[in-house]
């Protein structure tokens, strides 16, 4: 017979929930103390016959006996168990960790498919597989749902939330939130499912993965250094999806806990602090069994679920493969209301108070979209590389599929990109590009520095940089002429445009494998994984300066990421630039003796050093927040040019203008760059040159503020 538990640990644990002793168990099945003793320690196991006479002692059927796959419902019920006000008067106003990001599905789809590639089963070699799936719930399945999740209990609290919303942001969510499911009868459910990823593993309140999601905030426990997630916010986005700030887990573990592995069933609800029945509660519940070892049996915990109890909740799963289902209850998505095209808002098409943002059709689409935008290269394999993940996502209203499962495929989402990575895979790179279809692939050196403030080099990564032309007009290739750049979890770090690129450059796409994502042979490969991880901001969406990476290396460890831009970008001209057409000088050298062409006689220049003076500015503010600017130069005639340097500043009411770092300063014509100074090239009359500022030098975000730009003579002070 299929059995789950070894009978001992689970009747052990069964007597505490039902608040039984060995002795009275053993009185009421007319045996001695010492049999039921020996049946706890695993010295014996009972008697079928004597099976029965347990179930009914545990109030349970025989089969739960037999098979222990689950927890017998005597006792301690589940139940909702919220966390008291702190005794010192202290007051949590919500989760702060949540404020980290949008109420964003394609920020939430960036985050859990991070965590789930971050948890992927490597020793199989399969790839992750992960499954959104969006569910409207209306009229009697409404009512069923919130009956299984105990909707009564939870309401005073949310009746205390929405009194004092008016004063309160987290309130004013979780009212609206409420409003919606009553006023319009209907809840959207959004699940995240992940199969061949290591489950909750570990004790509900000792380190390990359980205690990190479930109980913890800002607690980062991954399983590998090509890890994408560091900060330990990424869960928070699941909290932050629900209007109602309650999301329920199912976890399928891949080592063992309590001598179970499927069905560990927990729900977390964030709210702010309130008061319910002259109760203060200090904001955050749980939904589990209560805890037999805590003071009262008061704390839950998570309990092991029967496929009835699962299937009420929405939390069943399609195998018995490691993993774990987070169901985010009351999902939305306000961030689908900035992606409303110009034409939509002109039109009057969306008026005041029409948009939804719990639309199933524009989150499924939105969901796509962001998955085929972040993760093309973790679902793209190629000769012997596998995927890394397959993702698709699905939408329901009362259990009928009104968007067919779309399973992401990266070839369609981002062909050139995907044709790059895999003619990398398959070794048919080349070293220039001659015809169309080609890849061209490049080393480019990150030069790591030593850690602690130490001056010096570590070593020399040899990143992978793929150059091919872009597939036309393509939607999912997105922006023309950019660089994205990865790392060993393969997921989309960067996103950034090549400066300075010749006139008539054909539209490319290039692809930067850095760290693991380079090769397993590539040197420094765990230590560039390392540093970058370090680089990166909670959004995990450029490198840069961060207060890690002044810690660990120093203030100045980040020049050796822009370095790396630079050497990218040059890399990248190099590739796409045209081959100049040969040509013989001999037919215009006739031609140029044959003429004669009449001169001025020059002007006779000034004698000393002349001082070039910034004539024309353009700036923009580019994708990752920086500013981009084009700068040209005007210089008087001279026998000496004045070498300048420019300076970006923050313009400000009073006080000093902030100055900003470059990250890139080029030359464009009429000057050459050396150590951040334009030199300019004798007899030329204007110059021209770009340059991009360092963002983690800005002191606030560049939208919010006004450049300034000055040219200074000699070394710029």
């Amino acid at each position: 017979m299929d059995t789950g538990e070894e009978f001992g640990p689970w009747l052990a644990r069964q007597l505490k929930l039902a608040g039984k002793t060995q002795a009275e168990l053993a009185d009421e099945l007319q045996l001695t103390r010492a049999a039921v003793s020996a049946w706890i320690t695993g010295r014996s196991t009972p008697r079928p016959t004597v099976m029965t006479d347990i179930a009914k002692a545990l109030g349970t059927d025989v089969g739960t006996v037999h098979t222990r796959t689950t927890d017998t419902q005597a006792g301690l019920p589940v139940t909702w168990y919220h966390r008291p006000g702190y005794h010192d008067g202290g007051r949590d106003m919500g989760n702060a960790a949540a404020f980290a990001f949008d109420a964003d599905v394609q920020v939430l789809a960036r985050e859990t498919c991070q965590n789930s590639l971050d948890e992927r089963l490597t020793e199989n070699g399969r790839p992750v597989r992960v499954r959104y799936t969006l569910h409207e719930l209306t009229g009697e399945a409404l009512d069923s749902f919130r009956e299984a999740i105990l909707w009564n209990d939870l309401f005073p609290h949310y009746s205390a939330v929405s009194e004092a919303a008016a004063n309160q942001k987290v309130g004013r969510v979780v009212d609206a939130g409420v409003r919606d499911m009553y006023e319009k009868g209907r809840l959207v459910l959004l699940r995240v499912d992940d199969y061949n990823a290591s489950g909750l593993i570990g004790d509900d309140y000792a380190d390990g993965k359980f205690a990190a999601v479930v109980r913890r905030q800002l607690e980062s426990l991954k399983s590998g250094p090509g890890a994408g997630g560091s900060y330990g916010l990424g869960k928070a986005t699941l909290w932050a999806t629900s209007a109602l700030g309650l999301v329920l887990i199912n976890s399928t573990l891949s080592v063992p806990h309590e001598g179970r592995t499927e069905r560990r069933v927990i729900g977390r609800l964030e709210l702010p602090w309130r008061e319910v029945d002259g109760e203060p509660y200090a904001g955050p519940a749980w939904f589990g069994r209560p805890d037999p070892d805590s003071p009262g049996a008061m704390v839950a915990r998570s309990w092991w679920a029967d496929e009835e109890t699962v299937a009420r909740l929405h939390l069943t799963r399609e195998s018995d493969e490691p993993g774990t289902s987070f169901l985010i209850v009351g999902a939305h998505d306000v961030a689908s209301l900035e992606s409303r095209s110009d034409a939509d808002e002109e039109s009057g098409s969306v008026e005041d108070g029409d948009e939804d943002t719990r639309d199933i059709r524009k989150m499924h689409g939105r969901l796509v979209e962001a998955l085929g935008r972040d993760f093309w290269a973790a679902t793209t394999g190629g000769g012997s590389r596998l995927p890394l993940l397959e993702v698709s996502v699905r939408a329901f209203q009362n259990g009928k599929e009104v968007v067919p499962e779309k399973q992401v495929d990266p070839s369609v989402e981002q062909p050139a990109r995907t044709r790059a990575l895999r003619a990398h895979y398959e070794g048919t790179t080349v070293d220039r590009l001659t015809e169309a279809g080609q890849v061209a692939a490049r080393n480019v050196p990150l030069k790591l520095p030593l850690s602690g403030g130490s001056h010096g080099t570590l070593g020399t990564h040899q990143a992978v940089l793929l150059v091919t032309e872009a597939e036309g007009d393509r939607d999912g290739d997105g922006g023309k002429n950019q660089v994205h750049s990865l790392r060993g979890n393969r997921m989309t770090v960067r996103r950034a445009g090549v400066p300075r690129l010749p006139l008539g450059t054909n539209p490319f796409q290039a692809v930067l494998l850095v760290g693991e994502a380079a090769g397993e042979t590539a040197p420094f490969a765990k230590e560039a994984e390392e540093f970058l991880r370090a680089a990166e901001p909670p959004e995990h969406d450029r490198w840069g300066q961060t207060e890690e990476l002044t810690l660990r290396w120093s203030p100045s460890a980040y020049r050796r990421i822009s370095a790396l831009t630079a050497e990218v970008n040059n890399a990248v001209r190099e590739l796409v630039a045209r081959p100049k057409r040969s040509s013989t000088r001999e037919g215009g050298e006739a031609v140029r003796k044959a003429l004669t062409v009449r001169t001025r006689p020059k002007a006779k220049a000034p004698a000393g050093p002349v001082v070039p003076v910034l004539d024309t500015l353009d700036a923009t503010v580019g994708d990752d927040g920086e500013w981009r600017i084009t700068a040209e130069v005007s210089i008087p005639r001279g026998d000496e040019i004045v070498p300048m340097v420019p300076v970006a500043q923050l313009d400000v009411r009073s006080g000093g203008r902030p100055k900003l770092e470059w990250a890139e300063l080029v030359a464009v014509e009429g000057c050459e760059v050396e150590d951040g100074t334009l030199r300019f090239t004798p007899g030329v009359r204007r110059a021209k040159f770009q340059g991009f500022t360092d963002v983690s030098s800005h002191p606030v975000r560049t939208t919010l503020t006004r450049l300034v730009l000055e040219l200074r003579a000699g070394k710029g002070e």
